[in-house]
């Protein structure tokens, strides 16, 4: 890559409206433009601009139907840039909270959310840990799925299958707990998994998810996590 083209890319993020339409689409979801005009505060023809901007930058992909204009994320290697710059541009000390609603937004988020497709927050932490501690995840030399690790994914029903160049698992560098969590096909395979056998459900409009009671008794028989760890 040549200086320019990286130039290019930084000034595609550097941009407040564009900013936070790709933390937006880190749900892992499509969005319109007008749903993002509406998140950004823009006007949906400065949304239109931007957009059009991130897409061909190779930042967003765009997909129509009918008339309508959907945005995402262009491919998790976009996701893992964006959550691994925001976690490094957190302030140490994050700013007061401007309402009761932010305030609990900011903990839900906090505490269990989508990373593009993977789970994030103090529930992805608690998750890698516990397959650390397991001998189901080496984070010594990396992200590795043991052949412990590849057997407990068949144990759980969980499949995913090996292809392109995206690996097994990798560590994603958490924004809120500074530490990383399983992404990878494995980590997206889980997350997926997740939602579809109700471990987990979407709470809010943003990313936050919730472990239900479900999902606790599966963690704790699966993982040993405690419910108290999940909170």
């Amino acid at each position: 890559m040549a200086a320019s083209d990286l130039a290019a890319l930084a000034a595609l993020f550097a941009d407040e409206s564009r900013a936070a339409f790709v933390l937006a689409l880190l749900d892992g979801r499509a969005w319109t433009a007008g749903e993002l005009a509406r998140h950004a505060g823009v006007a949906p023809s400065t949304a239109s601009e931007h957009l059009g901007k991130l897409v061909a930058g190779g930042v967003l992909a765009e997909e129509r139907q009918g008339r309508h204009r959907y945005v995402r994320l262009a491919d998790p290697g976009i996701a893992h840039l964006v959550e691994d710059l925001a976690a490094r541009s957190e302030p140490a000390v994050p700013p007061a909270p401007r309402s009761l609603r932010a305030a609990s937004a900011g903990q839900a988020m906090a505490r269990g959310r989508t990373c593009y497709d993977h789970l994030a927050g103090r529930l992805g932490i608690a998750i890698a840990d516990a397959m650390t501690e397991r001998g189901l995840l080496r984070q010594d030399t990396g992200f590795a799925l043991t052949d412990r690790g590849l057997a407990w994914f068949d144990e759980q029903g969980i499949t995913f299958v090996r292809k392109g160049r995206r690996p097994v698992a990798r560590g994603c560098l958490d924004w809120t707990e500074r530490r990383p969590h399983l992404a990878g096909l494995a980590g997206a395979a889980l997350c997926r998994h997740a939602l579809d056998a109700g471990w987990c459900v979407r709470i809010g409009s943003e990313r936050a998810v919730k472990v239900t009671p479900a999902g606790e008794s599966a963690l704790r028989t699966g993982l040993g996590i405690t419910a108290e760890a999940l909170r």
